[in-house]
């Protein structure tokens, strides 16, 4: 991929001081677009991010994506600077650790989950994603295109044993999805899932967690290629879908490695 595709573009990414989000924030500023990274509150990892580009294509910007007002300041801030946003990322969200750290080996039933943390999970996996695009979609459309790209996980781990509220916040985001895309059909504007495809090295997984069961743990950066594709103007028309990064195939041109990674969202696989 050249490094210039995304010249001109310009990017928020909710969640993009570590993981998921750091691999995306840089791969799209390597990509050549300008890239708002933001946090509910871990400045110094997002103000890390930035330096770690080297490029000055990305501005750290500290925003709770459950805060109307954070959301609308964020959109403004690019508007104003930019002029436009081409590409929102709804990344930031919440796991199971803040159920309990021990998630992995001892499932918590639902009953014993403290409503506190189930809401505070659904106000940034499923509040958080409709405030930003509800932010972002008047923007993207005035300017008939955008990319809103919601990051997904595995269909059966929406529905694994103990995973409430996180497994729960993904469905309903799935379900944004396809809602969205059809809501916006005819605007230009595009929506997305993405998802690694499997357990991924981030910080949901608590770091008590034994260096055996990290075996076999995807690298976040699995997703920056089909972001990319999802991001740049080769998708142009393909919106409600959700694609799988673990089926990105390298070996592949870019157009064949999309077709093997895309579903439908509400394919039965994963």
């Amino acid at each position: 991929m050249s490094g210039g595709r995304l010249e001109g573009k310009v990017a928020i990414v909710t969640g993009g001081g570590r993981g998921l989000g750091r691999a995306m924030v840089l791969g799209l500023a390597a990509a050549g677009a300008r890239v708002i990274a933001t946090a509910a509150r871990e400045a110094a990892e997002i103000e890390a991010v930035a330096g770690e580009s080297g490029n000055g294509r990305i501005i750290p910007m500290i925003a709770d994506v459950a805060r109307e007002e954070d959301c609308a300041r964020v959109v403004a801030l690019v508007r104003d600077r930019f002029r436009g946003l081409d590409i929102l990322i709804n990344n930031a969200g919440r796991g199971m650790k803040y159920v309990s750290e021990r998630f992995l080996t001892e499932p918590t039933r639902f009953w014993e989950i403290d409503p506190d943390v189930w809401r505070m999970v659904i106000d940034t996996n499923v509040n958080g994603p409709f405030l930003m695009a509800r932010a972002a979609a008047p923007a993207m459309i005035a300017a008939r295109g955008g990319r809103i790209i919601n990051i997904s996980m595995n269909h059966a781990t929406m529905r694994r044993r103990g995973f409430s509220p996180y497994g729960p916040s993904k469905a309903a985001l799935e379900s944004e999805t396809i809602i969205w895309a059809q809501d916006l059909e005819g605007t230009g504007v595009t929506v997305n899932a993405l998802l690694p495809g499997g357990a991924t090295a981030t910080g949901m997984i608590p770091e008590g967690l034994p260096q055996e069961a990290r075996v076999g743990l995807l690298d976040p950066a699995i997703v920056v290629p089909p972001l990319l594709w999802l991001a740049s103007e080769a998708s142009d028309g393909v919106t409600g879908r959700r694609l799988d990064a673990s089926r990105w195939r390298r070996d592949l041109s870019e157009a064949e490695a999309a077709e093997a990674a895309l579903m439908a969202p509400s394919s039965p696989e994963r």
